[in-house]
């Protein structure tokens, strides 16, 4: 059972407890040493609120409470009378400063959208700067009911709730039952980034996966990968394992438990990937909250034990062809694993950038033939999603199916919908007859986690995307009360709707299309140099950062990672001309017709991606276009911008 607090009573009984009392039960659970200054800072917090709550008593008191997305903790919440304070306190502080604010007010929201029992209650978040000089306050709540954030020196902490009692009394009067709160569920919905910083620090992926009724449980399938790996070493076997998800089901999330769960010994596990950009932001994104955690340890130190758990699948492959030996992993997590190359182009990349004359392996018969050099045992756990593959020469499930066929002697497992249209396209009928092959639905995850808001959006994308207007539209009218999904043609209207729905620490960031070339004339441009690690992790205010809303980014920069909310940029490769979709390219100086079907279905996927990254709303943005630009005719975005229309999203006013 997850502790969600530290210390927690009744405000009668904490007014009660001496400083020292209180200060001994927080360190039981506490996790790291305890320092001099963390002994001091729960001192002055303690001594601030026992002379500020006296007149509270009914209410409840927590410290170090539980934030549901990613294990952290605020400092102290609050419950009066069906109100929450969230505070956060910045002991000796002489100042207010602005990623403090985001903080304390990016857990207030993540308790609102994560936390049941607080959906429909008031939060008011209070950051206290102890040596600060503050007094004034107002209190205005937004439409979701939480407040902006309050300043306090914590000497007018009480006059903050007595001021926020008053005015929100008809909002709580109905909700005051504390038990009810506390007791009530959490639902977690972290994005990938931060998923894999909480594994990293040893949490479980039970602890920041959604649980509620309706949800896939992502620990069945944990579990049963873990059995899996554990009866192939005993039974000294070896095995493949695809796991199929819908966008945003967690097939990543999975991955990343069973690497990090790993010791570095029996079951040894390293997560690879081709996304580089996806590998290049875990990486960047672990390194740096493991230096967060111990600041003793150094940058270089910290990237080289990540490098252990997440790899670059190419760096891999390297490895294996300079030394024909067995890997030092026994269990490999490919994800994105529809991606990986087929013959043609693994060979063309074999001679042509590696020297290796007359290869022959596609990178799926390469990389279960390295595996295979184990004498034992091995596992080769591969991740597929559906609709994903977004260039040529991706192998595809097929190239899997074709690979282990070369291996009658392997066990494979795998879920029913390993076989359906959007995951391979062809049936497992000539490869699955042998009794190795056995089917788990444990292998399957059948709900995107990614929209918390809304579970429904990967279907509703499908259909738009397979010209089924209304029944797109009726998915979209079940959801978009919860997940709101708008369409404009200006863009600085889909960036001022953007930064209104961006609460605190929420991201926010465009995509296109790599081949939506003449977006950029409006001032949506994706550039080629864009970073993948400072786009998506650097500080809101840091001109590299999504959040200023200045570089898009790609299908080649967000496969696998999402943001809060998108700008999707629609261009003319991708339009809709008397009631069927066209497939074009920029080439040069003009648009040029996409006539074969790979090559088409690569750019609805391309649209798949980017149109499954906004974990809580996006916009479409279909520009003008321009009679005087034979590129960017109107004609090329009317009828697209209609479709879109017709589909369910909803027109933003200018």
């Amino acid at each position: 059972m997850i502790n969600r607090s530290y210390f927690s009573a009744r405000i009668d009984s904490f007014l009660q407890f001496s400083v020292d009392e209180i200060i001994g039960k927080l360190t039981e659970y506490h996790t790291q040493d305890i320092v001099f200054q963390q002994r001091n800072a729960w001192k002055e917090q303690i001594e601030i609120l026992q002379s500020q709550l006296e007149a509270y008593e009914d209410g409840y008191i927590h410290f170090e409470f539980l934030i549901p997305r990613m294990g952290k903790r605020a400092d102290v919440v609050v419950f009066v009378r069906g109100v929450i304070f969230v505070l956060e306190f910045k002991v000796g502080s002489k100042a207010f400063f602005r990623g403090d604010a985001l903080q304390t007010l990016s857990y207030a929201y993540d308790l609102k959208n994560f936390h049941q029992g607080s959906e429909q209650r008031v939060i008011v978040p209070i950051l206290v700067a102890t040596s600060a000089k503050k007094s004034d306050f107002s209190l205005d709540v937004d439409d979701q009911l939480v407040a902006g954030i309050v300043e306090s020196s914590g000497e007018n902490i009480g006059r903050i709730i007595e001021a926020a009692l008053v005015k929100f009394d008809p909002l709580s009067s109905s909700t005051s039952d504390y038990n009810a709160w506390i007791n009530s569920s959490y639902k977690p919905s972290p994005t990938i980034i931060q998923a894999a910083q909480a594994l990293y620090a040893n949490h479980r992926v039970e602890e920041i996966s959604r649980t509620e009724a309706g949800v896939e449980n992502l620990s069945v399938t944990t579990k049963k990968i873990q059995e899996i790996i554990h009866q192939t070493r005993i039974n000294k076997q070896k095995s493949i394992c695809f796991v199929t998800g819908v966008p945003g089901a967690g097939k990543t999330l999975v991955g990343l438990d069973v690497a990090t769960r790993s010791d570095r010994g029996s079951e040894s596990a390293v997560f690879l990937s081709g996304n580089g950009p996806l590998v290049a932001v875990l990486r960047e994104a672990l390194a740096r909250d493991k230096r967060k955690r111990n600041p003793d340890c150094k940058a270089d130190d910290a990237k080289r034990e990540v490098a252990a758990y997440i790899q670059n699948i190419h760096h891999f492959r390297d490895d294996a062809l300079a030394d024909s030996g067995a890997p030092n992993e026994k269990v490999v997590i490919f994800d994105e694993a529809q991606r990986a190359w087929d013959l043609n182009a693994t060979k063309k990349f074999m001679e042509s950038k590696r020297g290796q004359r007359n290869f022959n392996q596609s990178e799926p018969q390469f990389l279960i033939n390295v595996m295979n050099r184990h004498e034992d045992w091995c596992v080769v756990i591969v991740l597929i999603g559906g609709g994903q593959e977004i260039n040529r020469g991706e192998a595809g499930v097929v190239g899997w199916f074709e690979a282990i066929s070369e291996h009658p002697e392997w066990c494979v497992y795998y879920a029913d919908q390993l076989t359906d249209k959007s995951y391979s396209g062809a049936s497992s009928d000539g490869y699955s007859s042998s009794s190795n092959w056995l089917k788990l639905e444990e292998l399957h995850l059948k709900t995107s986690l990614r929209s918390f808001r809304a579970d429904s959006v990967s279907s509703f994308i499908h259909s738009l995307i397979q010209n089924e207007p209304k029944r797109a539209r009726k998915e979209a009218d079940d959801f978009k009360a919860k997940y709101p999904i708008k369409i404009t043609r200006d863009l600085d209207v889909a960036k001022a709707w953007l930064k209104s729905k961006a609460k605190a620490l929420e991201s926010k960031g465009m995509l296109s299309s790599s081949s939506g070339k003449r977006l950029r004339a409006t001032g949506f441009f994706a550039p080629d140099s864009l970073v993948p690690e400072k786009w998506f992790l650097s500080e809101q205010d840091d001109v590299r950062s999504s959040n200023i809303l200045e570089e898009a980014a790609t299908e080649f920069v967000v496969q696998g990672l999402e943001l809060d909310w998108c700008i999707v940029g629609w261009d003319a490769d991708y339009r809709y001309q008397n009631g069927q979709f066209e497939h074009w390219n920029f080439k040069g100086s003009k648009w040029q017709r996409r006539n074969q079907d790979e090559v088409k279905r690569h750019l609805e996927n391309a649209y798949r991606v980017i149109l499954t990254r906004a974990r809580q709303g996006m916009v479409i943005y279909v520009p003008v276009g321009s009679d005087d630009d034979e590129t960017r005719l109107p004609a090329h975005y009317d009828e697209t911008y209609r479709y879109l229309l017709a589909c369910g999203f909803d027109e933003l006013a200018n």
